[in-house]
């Protein structure tokens, strides 16, 4: 008999450690998600709704303040949710601005244990020059993203479908997106289909090593 495929649970999400460059992440093995997102977007907020937990990524009135990668730990080992900083809407100096963008681009393009990357938009203002970067980055990188609408309990629902049908249309020729998810922390819309997404980039390497190969008929 196989072994019972293991099951991540959100609500385990445990803080890991802050890193300041790609130099002191923890060791790049095993399978990770990244959240990404312009400053005021509701990352942090999107990322506590996921986890269930209220105190686990922090949030903050001041745009820009987490300057620091963030790892959480999850109850599957190896895997891992990553919380990137955000300067897109910070008041920050130019210079740490660019410093910031040297880390990320190494983070990027040479973190080998990145399945995927989550970026967070608010409805309201999708699609920002750091939004466009960012998918610029996956691309280049050749990794897959998902997009989370945040905040759309502020909108209708019909414009909210809009908004949705017309960015995945914009977005189209985009080919490592691999899905665009309505969101909102306070009604907590979204939060399954996001759960299911990052199972399908963390879970992907432990399920291809639990597939038993099928063999031909003759």
């Amino acid at each position: 008999m196989s072994e019972k495929q293991p099951r991540i649970s959100y609500n385990s999400a445990r803080f890991l450690l802050s890193a300041p460059t790609i130099t002191q992440c923890p060791t790049d093995s095993g399978s990770e998600v990244a959240f990404a997102g312009r400053s005021n977007a509701g990352k942090s907020s999107a990322i506590n709704t996921i986890t269930n937990n209220s105190k686990l990524a922090r949030t903050s009135k001041t745009p820009g303040r987490t300057q620091l990668i963030n790892f959480f730990t999850l109850n599957v080992p190896g895997c891992r949710l990553v919380d990137l900083p955000g300067y897109g809407y910070a008041k920050v100096s130019k210079e740490v601005k660019t410093e910031w963008q040297e880390h990320m681009d190494e983070y990027l393009h040479a973190r080998e244990s990145l399945k995927g990357l989550v970026l967070v938009m608010d409805i309201r203002k999708p699609l920002s020059d750091f939004d466009t970067m960012m998918l610029e980055w996956a691309e280049a990188s050749q990794l897959p993203i998902s997009i989370l609408l945040t905040k759309a309990d502020k909108l209708r629902s019909g414009a909210a479908k809009n908004l949705l049908a017309k960015i995945k249309s914009e977005l189209k020729s985009f080919e490592y997106l691999a899905s665009v998810i309505l969101f909102s922390s306070l009604k907590k819309t979204g939060v399954e289909h996001a759960q299911n997404q990052l199972d399908k980039w963390l879970m992907e390497d432990i399920n291809s090593e639990n597939e038993t190969p099928v063999e031909s008929e003759t």
